[in-house]
């Protein structure tokens, strides 16, 4: 006698990886999401990192500025406009971010203006990005509602 599967159990499992799809395939969605997200705003501060670490090196003031359009960081010698744009890092357009100030300078001897950026990416993720005036060091931390 050869054993086999009836159709009513194969429509059961089928039913059952239906559902378990329908489960897993939002939230797997939700994670890319976030990892983008977490992407840009890692992004965001390593820019601002390595401003800080370029003018400690190169023993200059130099300047990161956050312009509306294109949506970008643009980092230049302080008090240099007409020298130009040593850098820059441009962000989607999903990405909110506000600021007290557009600009933070940092200083040859590590300190510098200090500055909040309040970062909102899709999906209502938000993320606040400080740069300490005293020791000009650039830390992430998500942000409660």
């Amino acid at each position: 006698m050869t054993r086999g599967y009836t159709l009513i159990e194969l429509v059961v499992v089928l039913a059952v990886l239906a559902i378990a799809t329908a489960v897993v395939g939002p939230a797997v969605g939700r994670t890319v999401d976030g990892v983008r997200a977490r992407a840009e705003v890692a992004a965001f501060a390593a820019f601002l990192r390595g401003a800080r670490e370029q003018a400690i090196t190169r023993q200059r003031a130099y300047e990161v500025v956050l312009e509306p359009e294109p949506r970008a960081l643009q980092l230049r010698r302080a008090g240099t406009e007409d020298e130009g744009v040593q850098a820059s890092r441009t962000f989607s357009a999903g990405l909110r971010i506000e600021a007290a100030s557009p600009r933070v300078i940092f200083w040859p001897h590590g300190m510098s203006s200090g500055a909040r950026f309040a970062i909102e990416a899709p999906g209502a993720r938000r993320y606040v990005i400080t740069v300490d005036a005293l020791t000009g060091r650039v830390a992430t931390l998500p942000s409660g509602s």
